[in-house]
């Protein structure tokens, strides 16, 4: 959605994970859209307040428990549906998550009354707003478009999960390879190859985490060793395939319960 001058806060950026063309934040007061249309799907939650528009000559409203997905090239617009305006978070999404066989359901039901998704969703604006945590955001984003496509086509949805223990083996393979280096869910559903959801299934249903887990954990692993043996943080981040020192610390203290620094002196009298 497009906003008039009249805004009060927002951070727009394009994150390193294929699929997403745009992370748009926004919080909004007293104005309304205009009629217009996107190239990409729009995927939005509101955290304050209400939206309401108009899709294909119908009314609809975001609730704080629905996700509302707006398809391309359909026309709508938007105004505050309460006194204090909204605040949204938003996700612009190619046609490489959702084809345009699902525009037809979308504009049909374009507000989903989903609280897994919801929460999904933002946890994946978590991970986006991250560096470093791309893998977790294309697995995210993954299971999200999976969900997507339940709502939007439920008859092409098969019962149950299917477990494919050989696959979650080869996929652990593959992270134990490149702990350091790391890999993107699309490069590894190419190499091993199967589709993206089915991978993350298969690897979360046999070993119980995450792909994203598992190799934050490996990376974690090592930098452990490798403190103990004197290093520094700043220098173990950049050995272990951190990002940075930041990172490293957000995930090493989630794990072990203190800081690197803290870490490497504890054994220290």
């Amino acid at each position: 959605m497009a906003a008039d001058q009249r805004t009060r806060t927002v951070s727009a950026w394009r994150p390193r994970v294929p699929g997403v063309v745009e992370v748009f934040h926004a919080h909004y007061t007293e104005y309304a859209y205009p009629m217009h249309v996107h190239e990409a799907w729009t995927l939005l939650i509101v955290d304050d307040g209400a939206v309401r528009y108009d899709l294909d000559r119908h009314e609809h409203g975001t609730p704080h428990d629905s996700v509302s997905l707006l398809p391309p090239h359909v026309p709508h617009n938007g105004s505050p549906a309460t006194s204090d305006g909204f605040r949204k978070r938003v996700l612009y999404l190619d046609a490489s998550r959702l084809g345009d066989e699902l525009i037809g359901p979308a504009v049909d039901a374009p507000d989903l009354r989903d609280p897994v998704l919801r929460r999904r969703v933002g946890q994946l604006h978590t991970a986006l707003a991250l560096p470093g945590e791309e893998l977790e955001a294309e697995s995210r984003l993954t299971l999200i478009g999976e969900r997507l496509h339940t709502h939007l086509r439920p008859r092409d949805v098969r019962d149950g999960p299917r477990r494919d223990p050989v696959l979650a083996r080869r996929l652990r393979e593959l992270l134990d390879e490149r702990v350091v280096t790391g890999i993107g869910l699309e490069e590894a559903a190419t190499l091993l190859p199967a589709h993206p959801a089915h991978l993350v299934r298969a690897f979360s249903g046999a070993y119980g985490i995450a792909p994203h887990q598992y190799l934050m954990s490996r990376r974690v692993d090592r930098a452990r060793r490798l403190l103990l043996a004197g290093r520094t943080p700043a220098d173990v981040a950049t050995a272990t395939g951190f990002c940075d020192q930041a990172h490293l610390t957000r995930h090493f203290k989630r794990l072990v319960g203190v800081t690197p620094g803290r870490y490497r002196t504890s054994g220290r009298h």
